[in-house]
């Protein structure tokens, strides 16, 4: 097996000794704080940025990822979406992209946020068992994927059913975590020891 086609990471994340001022404030701009006030690399906390690889990876680009951070923090803390809305869609992109990196982390997500065992071996399966706004959630997100716009009539239910920043804020979402499966795919990220499995 040469190299080209052997799943070794081609990104790995920042390490201990690699950890300095600016990682440190990108890593801040996604926890809201300063970048002196994050737990430091190796420190064992729960916040630790050795305990993320995509942190990790990100950092190696400090500049772009403390932009690209803040931003991130916005969709995932403050923003309008509701959480399980937001994780249906964020599972499907990984299941419809194949990403394993990103259902195994987002599994634990969904979870930790109230999606059910049965969400989320559901979703794996399709659309037909889910109804209401779940399920609109989850035809626009396949139509983002699929065809990069959602149509004029998913449009009008989402703002119809959500509002008009929940709506927006759907459209974001896909658009920000395809990029990012793309990016952490391309890089070979290996889900932490322990993940759900990416169900075929």
């Amino acid at each position: 097996m040469t190299e080209d086609t052997a799943d070794v990471p081609l990104l790995t994340p920042v390490t201990a000794e690699e950890w300095g001022d600016d990682e440190y404030a990108a890593v801040g701009a996604l926890m809201g704080i300063p970048g002196e006030d994050v737990p430091r690399a190796g420190s064992g906390e729960a916040r630790d940025p050795l305990n993320f690889d995509i942190i990790g990876v990100l950092a190696r680009h400090p500049k772009m990822a403390r932009k690209f951070l803040g931003y991130n923090a916005y969709l995932l803390q403050r923003g309008e979406l509701p959480l399980r809305l937001r994780e249906l869609a964020v599972l499907r992109l990984a299941h419809a992209r194949r990403s394993s990196f990103f259902w195994g982390e987002h599994v634990r997500v969904a979870k930790a946020g109230g999606l059910s065992g049965d969400d989320i071996a559901r979703l794996a399966r399709g659309n037909a068992e889910f109804d209401g706004v779940d399920r609109l959630v989850l035809e626009t997100t396949d139509e983002l994927l699929a065809n990069g716009r959602a149509t004029p009539t998913a449009w009008r239910r989402l703002v119809d059913e959500l509002g008009t920043h929940q709506a927006m804020e759907l459209i974001f979402v896909v658009g920000t975590y395809a990029m990012l499966a793309m990016a952490c795919d391309t890089w070979r990220l290996v889900p932490p020891p322990g993940s759900v499995a990416l169900p075929d």
